[in-house]
């Protein structure tokens, strides 16, 4: 489990270096009031959906998030970002492919090397951020660190939240449990998408995500005792609440069933940052495949890049 433990431990120093690296490179990225899609597969896609919330929360522009698979062949964009890893995902060269001389195109890379970078117009590589693991964790939080940077969003405090994430406790014991939800509100809903990923990717673990507005609608039906229930950023009102009644076990940057945890991070501000957040739902995933037995190095069925015939 070497590689993904390192990977999940060094994402403070990835953001760090993902701020230097903003100023540098905005001439390669939207514009405020550009109309601009966002591209990815997989975690990189809801990388995606988490960078169009905040930038429209922003009012920087309409921001849309699409699997590379699933973009709108009619609709017009003023931009489209890509983002992926390794750079050889079939979607999204194809789509990269499709859209040359129609679109401006920048692609978000971990391999300078990579058949992305010579189909995008431009493109903006991290390779101090790419990984050796399967489950990808420190270059698509990277990625959206850098451009949460481009957004004029000062990284200090993010980076300070990381640092704590890292070596925190986490916040349950991950053999007692047998069912995780995770929730979101606006930009976040990308994050819990991810968090749910990730316990499925490295530990084949029953996992799901919703907007946290739409988990009474529903979904709350599964929770129960020895389930959990993590919310990232904002919470409805009474939700906290609605969950203990269901005998589930509540998480969320301030609250842990009702009680208040991990309140070093909140020393003079409030709330933790949900990107902090998810780093400890990223370890919570890989304590979840050692308690299984499995190693999230190897995940079954996976690879580290999608390249179909």
């Amino acid at each position: 489990m070497a590689y993904v433990h390192a990977e999940i431990a060094s994402q403070p120093d990835c953001w760090r270096e993902a701020a230097q690296l903003a100023p540098t490179v905005a001439d390669r990225l939207p514009r405020p009031g550009e109309r601009v899609a966002v591209v990815g597969c997989g975690t990189s896609w809801f990388m995606a959906m988490a960078y169009a919330g905040l930038r429209e929360h922003a009012g920087q522009g309409e921001t849309d998030a699409f699997q590379a698979s699933e973009f709108p062949a009619g609709r017009r964009y003023d931009r489209l970002i890509a983002i992926t890893r390794s750079g050889t995902t079939t979607e999204v060269l194809e789509l990269l492919a499709a859209l040359r001389g129609q679109v401006p195109t920048t692609v978000l890379v971990g391999d300078p090397g990579s058949p992305a970078v010579a189909l995008a117009d431009a493109a903006v590589t991290m390779p101090f951020a790419d990984e050796r693991s399967v489950v990808q964790t420190r270059f698509a939080t990277t990625a959206l660190a850098l451009l949460r940077a481009h957004l004029g969003d000062d990284l200090g405090r993010l980076v300070a939240d990381a640092e704590v994430a890292v070596r925190a406790p986490l916040p349950i014991d991950p053999a007692g449990i047998e069912q995780v939800t995770f929730l979101g509100r606006g930009w976040t809903v990308g994050l819990a998408q991810e968090a749910a990923l990730k316990c499925r990717e490295a530990a084949t673990f029953w996992a799901e995500a919703y907007p946290a507005m739409d988990y009474r609608h529903g979904p709350i039906s599964v929770a129960a005792p020895g389930r959990l229930v993590w919310a990232f950023g904002g919470i409805p009102d009474g939700l906290p609440e609605d969950v203990a009644a269901t005998g589930a076990t509540f998480v969320h940057s301030r609250t842990h069933g009702c009680r208040t945890v991990l309140t070093s991070w909140a020393a003079g501000r409030t709330p933790v940052d949900p990107m902090a957040d998810l780093i400890l739902a990223q370890r919570l995933a890989v304590a979840l495949a050692t308690s299984r037995g499995l190693d999230p190095d190897a995940p079954r069925h996976l690879t580290r890049s999608v390249v179909l015939a």
